[in-house]
Order: structure tokens, then C-alpha cells, then sequence
């Protein structure tokens, strides 16, 4: 296999005792394509050199107000603001905390609240989203006079970006990094696009960059490595749209979350041009690798990975033929083991990552309890559940209730909280179902008040105000009573195996 970023020659971690992260994005020629932003009517080319001015504008800006180890929100979407938000904040030494815009009121309160974020960078849009939740700066009104800000002098370990995943009990957690957070994703990223920096290349996502895998899987990686990265603005992924974008902006790599890949195709799409496709968050089957080398016309490289520890396991066409159902080899850096207990195992177990591993997490934001519980020993635990097949590792399930729908993990805790505010529900289990498009959707099993008549088209638009657009109940079912256990929790395996019998595939 051929080197990969970000290792040395020994396919050892490669980090320096000083790091920052904007300095890693820094360094390539001033006069080299960053950003091709395709976020206005025009196609519009950004160099690094003007997108190392809007940077150092805003953290001349941020510097008034803003200390080590702050946190910053970010709520922008795909443009070239959004990467100089970041960057800014990591320059000056300072944490960013990438926020969703179709997050709504409760979403974004959750989560700038429990960061403590008291500025967040946006535009007049997510000003509005804001309300009083924080102090709104416009991004692209910081200006760019006064020169170069110096960058902050950080390490490996010091915090850099905040980004925040659902689980199944109580609120989204924030999953603390460190400036090596970029390092550990160059090899999976570059394996995953068949060695990423070849002649021509140019990487784009339809995911969102509020999330480690547009974030960090696409944008930032392409800045590192000096790759023309692409900013296109899509409310839902559109067929039509995503094929003017890839011609607009000769896109060349792409990362596909699968609900975008299955939408491709049952819309019978061709996409040409293309030399690398990425895809993660579930097994894509033999049946859409196939498609995918006949309708894009390369081999589909699946990855694995989450929000804690990112791309840590890797298919990769250019070194070897993918196997359907697994989800690639270990990555070059990685130390990943399929554990029965404490020990490895050779049948199924726990998928497990040794610490040490350069995108592993610091820690749960403010939670001593919970990060002790990811770790068993020197692993830390995926809560997904593996088998190896040699050196192939195979995605057996989820270990805890977490909800895949389009590409989004949802934690089903955050929506029944907010479905019990409504003065009618009495109690409610959320589940995923299985669904043949998005993987699963969003299923809660209602208890109504006595004496109250509610439709499900209320409930919904009560989640969809409060929530992000993404996460509401596409079904709705209202039930006398909801299986408890003694102690008054609710049995959500046997809300599962009944929307499981209603949706299998």
C-alpha cells in the first residue's frame, strides 16, 4: 500500500509536539484553488492566500472577546465562511463548536448551553435560528484589513473542536478533540478516495460540514492535503442538483453518505468523471457496489468510523478488491480489535479501537462518567458489535438504540424529552424502523393523557419546531400503554422487535 498523510514510513503516527490545526491548513501555495464555491449564482474560485485573509480577519475580531480554550459556535453552512469560522477559532487557540442549521430552538439551545458558547459565528439566517441563545457575529462582516494574526501556540492534546453525537440516554454529548484530530483522519480519508491527491483531484460532499464527516472527512483533509474542496448549499439532497454540481465544480472525489447513493439510484442516475467514491455509516451490500461501478464508474471505497474515533477502518479499490458486507481493513495507524470482554476475540464481540489512535477524542465535554464508560481498558468502545473476516472487519449492529436515517444518527432520548413537553403525551418510546431508503426513520410509540384527542400531524410539527428537521417521528402510533419494566423504564427492545416486524427488509 502506497504512503498515506499523515503517518511515517513506518505507518506510525506522524505529530509533532507543536500542532494547530489552521497551521495545517496554511500550507499550501497562496496562489492554489482552496475553495470552489458554488454557493451563489456563479461558480466562484477562493485561493488560500483570500482564504487566509477572511481568517485572520476574523480572529483579529474574535481576539477582543475571546480566550484560550473558549468555545465558538459555528452555525454555517457549506461556503467558504464556514472553513474560515473554524480556522479562525483554532488559530487564536480557541475550541469551535460546528452547529446544524436545521437544528431548531431546543436543538441549538442543548448544545450552545451545555458548551457554554457565548459567540457564534453565522449569517443573518442563523441569527435568527439564534435568537437570544448567544451573541451572533456575522461572518463575512469581520472584515480582512490589519495583516496577519500569529498562531496560537498548541499541542497535539490541547482541545480544538467540539462536536456534539447523540446517544440513547439524556442529552447529545459533546466529543472533545484535540489539534490531532485532522492528522488521524488524513490516511482514512486519502485510502478512502484511492490515494486523495492525485492530478486534478477535487472533493466535494453533500454532507454537511456541522458534522465530523463533512468536516472532517472532506472539507478540512482537503485543506490539509491541498486538494480544491467544493461549497455547494443543498436543503435535501436532489439528484439533479448533485449532478450539476459535481459538472460545475469537476468534482472528482466524492464522499456519498449511502441514503444519497440509494437515491441515485432508484432515480437510475449517471454520474461520469468521477474517480473516487467514499461512503460510510452502514454496509452498502453487493447489490450497490455493483451499481455503483456501473453508474459512476468506480469501485464504491466504504469507511468506518464515529464522532469519538473517525475513520479507522477503510476499503480501498486501488489496493485491494472490497468485500460486500465489510467495511475495509484497518487503516494505517489504527489498532482496531473485535473484543469478547477484555480479550480479542476471533467470533463476534465488541469493535474496539486501541487509545493512542491520532482522531480518538479527549473526552466527553464536562463528563467524567460517561468517558469512563467508553473505555475498557486500553480500547475504547465503539458500541457497535463486529466480526473479522481475516482482515476484513464486518459490521454485525448496533450495540446500543441509536437511530441511522439518511446518514444522521439520532438519539432517540433527545426527541421522546421533547415530545413529552407536549401537554398531551403522557409517555413515549421512539425507535428506529427498519426503512429500505434511509436505513431506518424515526418511529415513537405515543401515550396519550386520558381525555386527550391528538393526530400525529400535531406531534410531528411539535418535534419538527423544536428539533432538527431531520429527527421528527415519520410515523407516529398511539398506544394504550408502552411495555416498562418494574422500575418504570420503558422497554425499548420490544418497541424495536415490533417496528422491526412492521418495516423488515
Amino acid at each position: 500500500m502506497a504512503h498515506l498523510p499523515g503517518l511515517d514510513g513506518e505507518g506510525r503516527w506522524d505529530i509533532p509536539a507543536q500542532l494547530n490545526m489552521a497551521r495545517q491548513c496554511h500550507n499550501q501555495p497562496s496562489d492554489d484553488v482552496a475553495v470552489i464555491d458554488l454557493t451563489g449564482k456563479a461558480r466562484r474560485d477562493v485561493t488560500h492566500a483570500m482564504l487566509g485573509d477572511m481568517v485572520d480577519g476574523l480572529a483579529r475580531a474574535l481576539q477582543a472577546q475571546v480566550g484560550t480554550g473558549d468555545r465558538v459556535g459555528v452555525l454555517l453552512s457549506q461556503s467558504p465562511w464556514c472553513l474560515a469560522a473554524h480556522l479562525a477559532i483554532w488559530k487564536i487557540g480557541a475550541i469551535s463548536v460546528p452547529l446544524f442549521k436545521l437544528f431548531k430552538h431546543d436543538a441549538l439551545a442543548s448544545r450552545v448551553g451545555d458548551a457554554g458558547a457565548r459567540i457564534v459565528l453565522t449569517d443573518a439566517e442563523g441569527a435568527r435560528l439564534l435568537g437570544d441563545l448567544a451573541q451572533p457575529w456575522i461572518a463575512d462582516q469581520a472584515g480582512i484589513d490589519g495583516g496577519p494574526v500569529a498562531f496560537a501556540e498548541t499541542g497535539p492534546d490541547d482541545p480544538a473542536v467540539l462536536i456534539y453525537t447523540s446517544g440513547t440516554t439524556g442529552a447529545p454529548k459533546g466529543a472533545l478533540h484535540g489539534h490531532r484530530v485532522l492528522t488521524g483522519h488524513l490516511p482514512g480519508v486519502a485510502m478512502s478516495h484511492d490515494y486523495l491527491r492525485q492530478e486534478g483531484d477535487c472533493l466535494w460532499t453533500p454532507a454537511d460540514w456541522a458534522w465530523i464527516g463533512g468536516l472532517f472527512d472532506v472539507a478540512m483533509p482537503a485543506l490539509a492535503l491541498g486538494v480544491p474542496v467544493v461549497a455547494a448549499r443543498m436543503a435535501k439532497f436532489d439528484v439533479v442538483e448533485c449532478q450539476r454540481i459535481v459538472a460545475q465544480g469537476a468534482v472528482r472525489n466524492v464522499f456519498f453518505p449511502p441514503t444519497a447513493l440509494r437515491m441515485l439510484k432508484a432515480a437510475d442516475a449517471r454520474i461520469g468523471g468521477l474517480r473516487s467514491v467514499a461512503s460510510g455509516g452502514e454496509p452498502l451490500g453487493a447489490q450497490m457496489l455493483a451499481w455503483g461501478r456501473e453508474a459512476l464508474g468506480v469501485e464504491i471505497n466504504e469507511f468506518y468510523g464515529q464522532t469519538e474515533c473517525n475513520m479507522v477502518a477503510s476499503s480501498c479499490g486501488a489496493a485491494f478488491e472490497a468485500r460486500a458486507g465489510c467495511i475495509g481493513k484497518a487503516v494505517s495507524g489504527f489498532d482496531i480489535a473485535v473484543l469478547d470482554g477484555e480479550a480479542p476475540t476471533d467470533g463476534e464481540g465488541d469493535v474496539a479501537v486501541r487509545r493512542g489512535a491520532a482522531s480518538m477524542m479527549l473526552e466527553y465535554w464536562r463528563r467524567p462518567e460517561e468517558t469512563a464508560a467508553k473505555f475498557r481498558g486500553d480500547w475504547m468502545l465503539t458500541g457497535d458489535r463486529g466480526v473479522w473476516e481475516g482482515d476484513f472487519l464486518r459490521f454485525v449492529g448496533r450495540e446500543d438504540d441509536v437511530i441511522t436515517s439518511s446518514g444522521y444518527r439520532i438519539g432517540p432520548a433527545e426527541i421522546e424529552d421533547c415530545l413529552l413537553t407536549h401537554p398531551s403525551v403522557a409517555t413515549v418510546g421512539v425507535v428506529g424502523k427498519p426503512d429500505a431508503l434511509r436505513t431506518e426513520i424515526v418511529k415513537a410509540y405515543v401515550v396519550l393523557k386520558e381525555g386527550a384527542d391528538l393526530s400525529a400531524s400535531v406531534l410531528q410539527k411539535w418535534v419538527k419546531e423544536r428539533l432538527a428537521s431531520y429527527s421528527y417521528p415519520r410515523e407516529i402510533e398511539f398506544l394504550d400503554a408502552l411495555p416498562m419494566t418494574v422500575t418504570g423504564k420503558v422497554i425499548r427492545r420490544e418497541l424495536k422487535a415490533r417496528a422491526a416486524a412492521e418495516g423488515a427488509i
